[in-house]
């Protein structure tokens, strides 16, 4: 009873850091999007600069306060590709842990867009066929991803550390 009261504010916390983290029922989350952008057999890719998750990944970014998650991936394509996508599906959501909580990815794929594919400073866009991908310097987890979010069976991509060590659960 006391770490009821204790995870809704009535009463001094109690418990181990990671005790009241299973109490709580909210947690820091960071929203983000990511977008498959296909047509026929190939699939538009960023070559992505940044140390974190360097190599060709789909492109994508923060969810904005306030924003829809919709409107996030058609702003965060057009911004980093000059695309404008229509219609995006949404087919999963990706999502690791953080020190604060938890990092969240919709993950999206649309087929229909419009307009001139540009680079940003993310990275270099390049449309690449699906029978070259096994040649490219891709992200680490490139693989997972694309298959959680072309299997209808599949919904989700979890990192979760167990032992020390990352590792991924698709679902």
């Amino acid at each position: 009873m006391d770490n009821i009261k204790a995870a809704n504010g009535s009463h001094k916390r109690s418990g181990s850091k990671e005790e009241r983290a299973l109490m709580a029922r909210t947690e820091s989350v960071e929203l983000t999007v990511l977008c498959l952008i296909y047509d026929k057999d190939r699939y538009l890719l960023q070559n992505r600069v940044k140390e974190d998750w360097k190599g060709y990944t789909l492109p994508g970014g923060h969810v904005e306060a306030g924003e829809s998650i919709v409107d996030a991936v058609v702003r965060e394509m057009q911004e980093e590709t000059g695309l404008t996508v229509l219609n995006p599906r949404l087919c999963g959501v990706k999502q690791f842990p953080t020190d604060d909580g938890r990092y969240i990815v919709f993950l999206f794929r649309a087929d229909q867009f419009e307009g001139e594919v540009v680079s940003s400073e993310e990275g270099e866009m390049h449309w690449v066929g699906k029978s070259e991908l096994s040649y490219m310097p891709l992200v680490e987890d490139f693989d997972q991803l694309l298959q959680v979010m072309l299997d209808d069976g599949l919904n989700e991509f979890q990192y979760v550390i167990e032992n020390d060590e990352w590792k991924a659960i698709l679902k």
